[in-house]
């Protein structure tokens, strides 16, 4: 129940364009919540939104400096995403490739009559 809860925060936080455009600008180091909001274009109620979703999911962390709350890449649960999506990968690659051995054999048939 804890992974779905982790999977789902984080896919949550992913699903959205905004909050993958704020994760890429923090990698480049940290950023004020004026700082993401100009690129983006957006208001600064509306980062903040965004931000604190992504704070839920561990993917970013905020501080108060004065005024100033910068924001910075968190420790995220990006590796429990990482292994469910490898299971799926791996489920699916199974399964082509026995369509693809499928395939190939009911090739090799129709060259043969």
């Amino acid at each position: 129940m804890v992974q779905s809860q982790v999977l789902d925060r984080t896919f949550t936080a992913l699903s959205d364009p905004t909050r993958r455009d704020i994760l890429g600008f923090l990698e480049h180091g940290p950023a004020s919540i004026s700082e993401l909001a100009e690129p983006i274009g957006i208001s600064l109620p509306g980062v903040l939104k965004h931000v604190r979703i992504l704070e839920e999911a561990k993917l970013v962390t905020t501080s108060k400096e004065g005024r100033r709350r910068e924001c910075r890449l968190g420790p995220g649960d990006m590796h429990e995403v990482s292994d469910w999506i490898d299971h799926y990968r791996r489920l699916w690659e199974r399964r082509l490739d026995r369509l693809e051995a499928y395939v190939e054999r009911q090739q090799r048939k129709g060259n043969e009559r």
